[in-house]
């Protein structure tokens, strides 16, 4: 389903963020609690810092979670002191852990310290080269990863369409390049859409701090709307895909994705528009049947009750604050990895495409 005679994507032009840097002694973080006014990095020394930051939201997307989880496990390896990699295992165990507690939605967290354990339990005296080395190529492999997505996602979008994005899925959620953001990049650079909008994800904001930056900072003109203008948007024909990111896709295909989803995969198919998810083939859980089973994280209702750390709702209200919500995949189009694209996911079809 590839375009195969479409011309090649500048990816530099079209990327030109990267939210992890690791230094060699430290693992540099962008704070994106700051953005888009401040672009300030952080520093963690050790995996407890690292999982803060990922707790915090500091780092946020659920591959740049698992890249940085990664990293974290070589922080936690620095205070090992074993001559093989199985006995430097138990030694960080604990840290591996407190930062597998970090996030307990987003899967590719676990499925990153998972690799990094399989690494390191193999390894002899060179355990610490190893380990980096395998984080390095986590983070790599995003990378690549990204960009097949994208050329698969554009694939499917016709030119001159327009589309509808939901929180943050570009650079500032992966490796670089992004997941959905990924696929409007290439669709924007290979000439198959023409519009962008982007919903601003309250309580974060991520779509209104985050992604209308990021695209501005790649020179792709994109507009912002209200959560509740969606579905007025699709009524009016100006978006003919909404395309989106996941934390966890399910055996049968369910999804589960910022809070805030669900109503885009309902509004979408109420007006006869086409739903998109993007994701690595890390975030597919084969383990895990249905959405109904996957645990979904609940946040501070701070977080609802004030703007910016400012209180504005009155004294006494209470307030619910899911993180997530969960698509079944009846309401998906297409579910795009870089292993090849799913259409209308159903049980069989995830599993004809990643095994069991």
């Amino acid at each position: 389903m590839e375009n195969t005679s479409a011309p090649a994507i500048d990816f530099a032009r079209h990327d030109r963020i990267r939210p992890i840097r690791w230094t060699g002694q430290s693992l540099e973080l962008l704070d994106q609690r700051r953005l888009p006014f401040e672009v300030e990095y952080l520093a963690c020394a050790d995996s407890d810092e690292v999982a803060a930051a990922i707790h915090a939201l500091a780092v946020r997307g659920a591959p740049a979670i698992g890249i940085s989880a990664a990293w974290g496990a070589v922080l936690a390896a620095r205070e090992a002191d074993a001559a093989d990699g199985a006995t430097a295992l138990a030694q960080i165990e604990p840290a591996l852990q407190r930062l597998n507690a970090a996030r307990p939605t987003a899967v590719n967290l676990a499925w990153a310290l998972a690799r990094m354990r399989r690494a390191l339990a193999g390894a002899g005296d060179d355990w610490r080269d190893v380990l980096e080395r395998e984080a390095r190529a986590i983070e790599t492999e995003d990378l690549a990863a990204n960009r097949r997505m994208g050329e698969l996602g554009a694939g499917l979008i016709e030119p001159g369409s327009g589309v509808l994005t939901h929180c943050n899925t570009g650079s500032l959620a992966t490796a670089g390049f992004g997941t959905a953001l990924g696929v409007i990049r290439a669709g924007v650079a290979l000439g198959r859409i023409d519009k962008v909008f982007a919903d601003e994800t309250r309580p974060w904001m991520q779509g209104s701090r985050l992604t209308v930056w990021e695209l501005q900072q790649d020179g792709i003109d994109a507009t912002l709307i209200a959560d509740a203008a969606a579905s007025h948007l699709m009524k009016d024909g100006q978006v003919d895909w909404v395309v989106v990111g996941a934390d966890r896709i399910c055996a049968n295909g369910d999804v589960a994705n910022k809070i805030g989803t669900y109503q885009l995969a309902i509004s979408a198919r109420h007006h006869g528009r086409k739903f998109m998810v993007v994701a690595p083939s890390s975030t597919v859980d084969m383990d895990t049947a249905s959405g109904d089973l996957i645990e979904i994280e609940e946040r501070d209702q701070a977080e609802l009750l004030g703007v910016a750390g400012s209180r504005i709702v009155a004294e006494g209200i209470r307030a619910w604050n899911p993180v997530f919500d969960v698509t079944p995949a009846t309401l998906i189009d297409a579910i795009v990895t870089e292993k090849g694209i799913v259409e209308r996911p159903d049980e069989a079809s995830m599993r004809a495409m990643f095994g069991r």
